[in-house]
């Protein structure tokens, strides 16, 4: 019985020793270095797509962050803002500002291309002075006239003192090779806005109206409180991770049947006949 057992064991030793060899040699063979290196190559694009989306998503949620904890906050003067934060940021948007003074009418902008609930219109931007500070302000939404590129009517911009509570928003980049007529802008960039108007305006951020006193008659629409939506990201971020191992699960399955095929454990799956050749065995059958 000893015996029986040493040899039983020996004969796998050298099963599984051939089998090793037999893998590494398939492994290491210049078609299957080809395919997994693809493999390899496929994976890493699928992560970084996974890692770009999660970073999309960190995105987001801090953009939700940022509405949940400054929206409803208290109202702040001009001064205290910039008092408590000299260099404001991103993080400082949407906070809201209430401020005293006036107008310039004279340097109002319209903004092109600006969508609202599927239409396209314009955004209404003036400067408003307040003290010895002067910051643009976006007063709303207007929708495009008939010939779309004007609008039909825009509210009057008050007169006089007026009151306003307006929350902060950061400047919006600029689009280079993307032009507009005079008197517009194709995005709230502080250079474009800057060549266009007189009043020495507060460059670090601008500002988005919410109330006015005294209330205007008419008035653009104004900014709605922005969607509390992350998005899709995250699944897609895990999305691209699968893909990235199931690029590996499939390289092993293939690997795994053509090595079993090669030591005679299964055997090799039969070429399946396209129509074509169906039809063409038929007729060979029917002729006879």
């Amino acid at each position: 019985m000893s015996g029986i057992s040493t040899n039983a064991v020996s004969r796998s030793v050298q099963w599984l020793s051939q089998a090793s060899s037999d893998v590494f040699r398939q492994l290491f063979s210049s078609r299957w270095l080809g395919y997994l290196s693809l493999t390899v190559v496929f994976a890493i694009v699928a992560t970084l797509f996974g890692l770009w989306q999660w970073d999309r998503r960190g995105q987001a949620v801090a953009a939700m962050d940022r509405v949940e904890n400054n929206w409803d906050a208290s109202s702040l003067s001009l001064e205290d803002f910039l008092e408590t934060n000299p260099l404001p940021s991103v993080e400082d948007e949407w906070t809201p500002l209430v401020l005293e003074g006036r107008y310039e009418r004279k340097d109002q902008l319209l903004v092109r291309t600006r969508p609202r609930a599927g239409l396209v219109g314009f955004e209404v931007l003036v400067p408003f002075v307040s003290g010895e500070k002067a910051v643009l302000v976006s007063r709303g939404w207007v929708p495009a006239g008939e010939a779309s590129d004007y609008p039909d009517a825009i509210p009057e911009v008050p007169q006089g003192d007026v009151t306003l509570v307006a929350r902060v928003k950061m400047w919006e980049p600029q689009l280079r090779g993307r032009g507009a007529p005079e008197g517009q802008v194709a995005t709230i960039n502080v250079v474009d806005v800057v060549a266009q108007t007189t009043t020495a305006l507060t460059q670090e951020f601008y500002l988005i109206a919410a109330t006015e006193e005294p209330a205007p008659a008419s008035l653009p629409l104004r900014t709605l409180r922005p969607v509390l939506d992350e998005g899709p990201h995250l699944s897609y971020t895990f999305q691209w991770y699968l893909f990235a191992v199931m690029a590996f699960v499939g390289f092993g399955w293939m690997f795994r049947q053509e090595w079993r095929v090669s030591r005679g454990i299964e055997a090799p799956s039969a070429p399946q006949s396209s129509d074509a050749e169906e039809e063409d065995a038929l007729l060979e059958q029917s002729a006879r």
